[in-house]
């Protein structure tokens, strides 16, 4: 007795394990798109690379290559390894990147090399791994580091033009102008998005591996160098702003309008590397005559399918094992007073709870008076310590960098407007047990990644917009009294100006 739908078991239950596995990475990814926590434009960047596809999947094709298409086929199931390590370790970003990789396996097995409108897959499938939430990897991994790069190039350009001015670490002295290189200024979205560009010019251009390293190294350079020339406007606006006419170059429309001439200039270079590979590149020989779609796909047996589909099931079950997880701490023993005002403790929220359960970590906040105070330690600081950026949009409010305070107590400044209209002054130090002190998290991560296993602590606190800035300040150094802690230590500076992208 003969089956008809026999042979398309196999093919069924492959594609069922492939959207098994994809679900959940996706479904993640997408809530990245819009939750205000990630501050990601991943959506538009998903819709570039789909755009493009449809682009190309929609002209003839030209040849077919069965041996790519077929390639294409089995990297599709080859993605389930990816999706595993990710599930057991517990890192959403993981199953996601091998959206990338189903991307790419999706143009070989259109043939899109092959079109009238021809693209490279690889290229394709690395513009849709920016719509990751990368930016905000990028700053909590490598933020310090580019902040360091930057007040470097930027220095290094004063003083080629014989500028008098003086360099320690992130701050550049002018005169008797101060400018500090700030986090927002450390040129992680120029170089994404110069980044971006190369990789959309590589995937119309098709370059050879020698072309595209060029083009890479070209992106890179005049990444740091826009970044650089746009800190050195910005230093000499502030230094001959009486010159300009008492132009205020760090007021809108000047400040972006600053940032958008620089990124152009920058992304010049990329566009002559485009053009002259396009001239030299020649076009793809079909590999066999056009002929019908290849039968890679239906030649699964059922057998074959049905085991993929158990392995699939099996692999989004397996519990998360995260590698990063602090050793448990107990909760933070705040203060029974600061100041004049007694304690009054509040309880974390169920999500925190859980989440402290289960990464370790520990977390505790009072009210005292009309501030606040949050105490997060940990050892993992990459799982728990962040910005209240994160945090705070998450939950509904608006969040707007001021910058940072100088003096021995740095810390990140923030105005955040909650649901109900109501303004707060948020300041976040973050500070380690051996004594460092830093107003930024990637900081603080960079510091723990040079010596892993030391306990950090976010220290915020939160007070009405209204209340002076004073009685802000009083409170502050009680808090540092209560905790007996010793900013003195840190090497202050003088109420800096902090250069903000």
């Amino acid at each position: 007795m003969r089956y008809p739908l026999l042979p398309l078991l196999g093919p069924a239950a492959l594609i069922a394990g492939l959207a098994l596995l994809a679900a959940h990475p996706l479904l993640w990814l997408v809530r990245t798109w819009f939750d205000p926590a990630y501050d990601s434009h991943g959506v538009w960047v998903a819709a570039l690379a789909g755009g493009l596809l449809l682009w190309s999947a929609t002209s003839p094709p030209q040849g077919v290559d069965d041996r790519q298409r077929l390639n294409g086929a089995s990297l599709l199931a080859l993605t389930a390894l990816l999706r595993l390590l990710g599930q057991w370790l517990g890192v959403n970003t993981l199953g996601a990147a091998a959206l990338a990789v189903d991307v790419y396996a999706i143009g070989l097995l259109l043939g899109l090399r092959q079109r009238a409108r021809p693209l490279a897959p690889g290229w394709l499938a690395v513009l849709f791994a920016f719509a990751l939430p990368i930016e905000r990897i990028l700053q909590r991994g490598f933020g310090f580091a580019l902040q360091q790069a930057s007040a470097a190039g930027a220095c290094g350009a004063l003083k080629l033009g014989n500028a008098p001015v003086r360099c320690e670490g992130l701050q550049l002295q002018w005169h008797e102008h101060i400018v500090l290189v700030d986090l927002p200024c450390s040129g992680t979205r120029g170089l994404l998005l110069l980044l971006l560009l190369f990789v959309t010019l590589a995937a119309l251009s098709r370059p050879t591996p020698r072309q595209a390293v060029w083009g890479a190294l070209i992106a890179l350079a005049t990444a740091a160098l826009g970044n650089s020339l746009r800190i050195v406007a910005l230093a000499a606006g502030l230094v001959y702003r009486d010159a300009l006419g008492g132009v205020d170059v760090f007021a809108e429309p000047w400040h972006s309008g600053l940032g958008l001439v620089t990124l152009g200039l920058s992304a010049l270079p990329l566009g002559w590397w485009a053009q002259r590979n396009r001239a030299l590149a020649s076009p793809s020989l079909p590999s066999s005559p056009p002929t019908a779609a290849p039968r890679s796909l239906s030649r699964v047996r059922p057998a074959v399918g049905l085991a993929f589909l158990i392995a699939c099931a099996g692999i989004v079950s397996v519990p998360p094992q995260p590698l990063d997880v602090a050793r448990a701490l107990p909760a933070p023993q705040l203060p029974e007073r600061i100041a004049l005002f007694a304690a009054q403790p509040g309880a974390l929220t169920e999500k925190e709870h859980a989440y402290f359960t289960r990464y370790g970590g520990g977390a505790a906040r009072a009210a005292y008076g009309p501030f606040g105070l949050l105490v997060v330690s940990t050892s993992a600081p990459l799982r728990h310590l962040h910005s209240p950026e994160e945090c705070l949009s998450g939950n509904g409010h608006t969040v707007r960098y001021l910058g940072q305070t100088g003096g021995v107590a740095p810390s990140a400044v923030y105005r955040s407007t909650d649901p109900q209209g109501r303004d707060w002054r948020i300041t976040v130090s973050f500070v380690s047990e051996r004594g460092e002190w830093t107003p930024h998290v990637a900081e603080a991560i960079w510091r723990w990644l040079q010596a892993p296993g030391a306990t950090w602590r976010m220290i915020q606190r939160i007070a009405p917009w209204e209340l002076p800035e004073s009685a802000v300040e009083h409170f502050d150094v009680a808090v540092w009294r209560a905790l007996d802690l010793s900013p003195s230590a840190y090497p202050g500076n003088p109420q800096p100006l902090t250069v903000k992208l």
